[in-house]
């Protein structure tokens, strides 16, 4: 529970931390692995969505021994065992459960887009978890991989050698086939379609709203206002026929590669901008200079940098989704000390001090 005044306080030496994992999802169970096994941690309960999951043992669902501690679906039961902080990662958010749990005093690390950027928030849900954060005393913070560490804590260190910033580009490579299900893909996301059929202005309203936040906070501490957001998507064919491994496919001459582009404008150009290359196949009617997964950064001003980061993880291995969640999830977990000495509110990555992963 939070009770300086300074964003920037670095977690008080020797302290243990009381956490609850809020969600059991892919994400959520990788995240509560990574508290069971901190050695400053202690996992005291979970929230889980669904009835099938309510009342079993925690160390179950994470696939590791059993802890002796059950499951609940009642903000209720989180509130009264008193933790410093939750681990919130549900497919979506309540804002009833989010403000209950700042209001009791307990900080909150999320790893929903929605929270990363208070000028570019819901303005209504701004103004209830700000009034939350003060009513409680606690923080809330925004974190995970992408949107997170690649779009607000690694730029900012290579901004960290600059005096004039023209564009800072981030290209995503991810592909898909590696850890979405066929259905996934083909029903939800739309791959195997035409490019018609592929449109998707709920995903392009969701890229905008999360990485728009996020290349917020970047401008924002660098003190370049944006003048605006802007988002486009672009699809591509694949040449040949793609078996899936559920065992339906993409058809040769349908959509087998999205690519969404979310830019921060500034004085008419793009500042600060995001790209995701989501791809099922490298062999495509366009030269998008698909990677392997991972990231292209490249820093255009008096700096120029172009920096390649990949994931040298075997994509149809069956750890790679496990792999994939850790990367989200054990971010926010390493940010646990520092949201919990930081001061009430809603606290972004240019708030915090440098996120150090205590591995001892």
């Amino acid at each position: 529970m939070s009770s300086t005044t300074n964003s920037l306080a670095r977690p008080q030496p020797g302290k243990r931390y009381r956490v609850v994992q809020w969600s059991a999802g892919r994400v959520g169970t990788s995240s509560a692995r990574a508290i069971i096994d901190h050695p400053d941690m202690d996992l005291v309960g979970m929230w889980v969505h669904s009835a099938a999951k309510e009342g079993r043992d925690i160390g179950e669902l994470c696939g590791v021994e059993s802890l002796g501690i059950t499951t609940t679906r009642s903000v209720d039961d989180i509130i009264a065992l008193q933790p410093d902080c939750v681990m919130y990662m549900q497919e979506g958010y309540d804002a009833d459960d989010i403000c209950a749990l700042l209001e009791a005093g307990i900080n909150i690390v999320t790893s929903r887009g929605e929270f990363h950027f208070p000028p570019r928030m819901d303005q209504e849900l701004r103004q209830r978890v700000e009034a939350a954060c003060e009513r409680g005393g606690a923080t809330i913070h925004s974190s995970g991989v992408s949107p997170g560490f690649i779009t607000e804590a690694f730029p900012l260190v290579l901004t960290s050698l600059s005096r004039r910033l023209d564009c800072l580009t981030i290209d995503e490579f991810a592909d898909m086939t590696a850890s979405c299900s066929d259905e996934m893909l083909l029903d939800v996301l739309r791959y195997g379609g035409t490019p018609e059929e592929a449109s998707n202005p709920h995903l392009v309203h969701h890229m905008t709203a999360n990485f728009g936040q996020s290349l917020g906070v970047v401008a924002d501490a660098l003190g370049l206002q944006l003048d605006d957001i802007q988002t486009t998507a672009e699809n591509a064919v694949a040449k040949q026929r793609i078996p899936l491994m559920g065992g339906r496919a993409i058809e040769a001459g349908t959509v087998a590669a999205m690519r969404f582009t979310v830019a921060g404008m500034r004085n008419g150009q793009p500042l600060v901008r995001f790209r995701a290359n989501w791809f099922c196949t490298t062999d495509l009617d366009s030269d998008w200079n698909i990677r392997e997964n991972g990231w292209r950064v490249q820093l255009q001003g008096d700096t120029p940098l172009d920096i390649y980061i990949g994931m040298p993880v075997d994509c149809s291995a069956e750890e790679m989704p496990l792999v994939m969640a850790g990367y989200t999830a054990q971010r926010c977990v390493n940010c646990v000390p520092y949201v919990c000495a930081a001061a009430p509110g809603i606290r972004t990555s240019a708030e915090m001090p440098q996120i150090v992963s205590r591995l001892g």
